[in-house]
């Protein structure tokens, strides 16, 4: 059983903190590919993420001069930095290796997809984390799919707890 504020997660072979999640990321897209990326951020942000203030819900990546960057994620400023904070709203790097980066920025390119943030976390090693996936858009009837799946999943376990 994992520790309280960690999660075990074998895909990622040990523990992570939780920072950020984007729920609805999974429910207004086709998620096709995961990857996990590193992310370029200052002292003052890395503070505030210690506090669990973070915010990813609005979000995407996007090509800048052949560099992915993370844009409209929020992380607020830390209190007690005073002068020395940053703003809240800047575009942060993502670091990929150059085959990864490539590979997501040929499918949006080429498949017309969207890069989006999924988690955003601290790994076992103490390092922030960023989850992106390339996705697909969902049209309004595959969302409407999709509640019915997750309503009838939910009843279906209702069913069989109460059958024993």
């Amino acid at each position: 059983m994992a520790p309280k504020g960690k999660t075990a997660d074998p895909e990622k072979g040990g523990q992570y903190k939780m920072i950020a999640d984007n729920r609805k990321a999974r429910y207004n897209f086709f998620i096709e590919e995961v990857i996990e990326a590193g992310i370029m951020l200052t002292g003052t942000e890395v503070k505030s993420l210690r506090q669990g203030q973070a915010n990813i819900a609005e979000s995407y990546a996007s090509e800048e001069n052949g560099e992915l960057f993370l844009i409209n994620s929020n992380i607020p400023i830390y209190a007690q930095a005073n002068r020395f904070n940053h703003e809240p709203r800047r575009h942060r790097k993502l670091l990929l290796k150059k085959r990864q980066l490539n590979h997501m920025l040929v499918g949006v390119h080429r498949k017309g997809m969207t890069i989006v943030p999924l988690k955003l976390y601290f790994n076992k090693h103490g390092k922030v984390k960023i989850e992106i996936g390339l996705a697909k858009g969902k049209q309004h009837h595959d969302k409407r799919q999709t509640e019915k799946d997750r309503s009838w999943n939910r009843d279906k376990a209702r069913l069989m707890r109460e059958k024993g």
